[in-house]
């Protein structure tokens, strides 16, 4: 693409396949009759989003959202249902992210947490039997370890100033509209990428 320098890929949508109807679907199973006002693809209540930039651990995830829902799941019944949404890597996307490596300096930015990173590199061994998913990028900028999530302009900007990346040479690539509308007023060049399709249909 011309003058594209750089490229920062969401993970979930992109690399990993996400499904929330199943996270959606096991806690209704569970008994919370109204996940959609805690956590969806465009939104988190003030719980998920301090997962999610690591101002709480995971025990305390687990105490909070019991209190909060009022409910005495136990950690591993939060756990699985939190990480039902988590799919596979599918491999012709990872060798194209090996091919899309030399021709562009390329990051990795995902709202995420310590949960669902623990879970999905797991998934990433299982699928691919290796465990060097991070070394695919520059940088791999995970919210929980930033500190700073999606779509917050905050966030950009601090990956675009720790890599001295000026916003009209990078792209920025994701499933969810809010996260590409954010990135676009700062100027970065955006794809809305939304199924059925992938990666594998851009033309870089």
């Amino acid at each position: 693409m011309q003058q594209i320098k750089n490229i920062i890929f969401d993970l979930g949508g992109i690399f990993l396949e996400i499904d929330y109807q199943k996270t959606k679907d096991a806690f209704t199973n569970l008994g919370i009759e109204d996940f959609d006002a805690l956590f969806t693809q465009h939104h988190a209540n003030r719980l998920f989003e301090e997962l999610e930039t690591g101002k709480i651990s995971e025990p305390e995830f687990y105490e909070r959202f019991r209190k909060d829902g009022k409910v005495n799941f136990t950690n591993a019944e939060i756990k699985d249902a939190w990480n039902a949404m988590l799919g596979n890597f599918p491999l012709d996307r990872i060798e194209w992210l090996k091919a899309i490596k030399s021709k562009y300096n390329i990051f990795l930015f995902s709202n995420t947490n310590q949960i669902h990173y623990d879970a999905f590199m797991a998934i990433y061994k299982s699928n691919t039997g290796r465990t060097d998913f991070n070394s695919h990028f520059t940088k791999a900028y995970y919210s929980q370890y930033l500190g700073l999530r999606k779509p917050y302009a905050a966030s950009f900007l601090a990956i675009l100033k720790e890599q001295n990346l000026r916003a009209e040479e990078t792209l920025f690539i994701d499933d969810t509209i809010k996260n590409i509308e954010a990135a676009d007023a700062l100027g970065i060049k955006t794809i809305h990428l939304v199924a059925p399709k992938t990666v594998l249909d851009l033309e870089l």
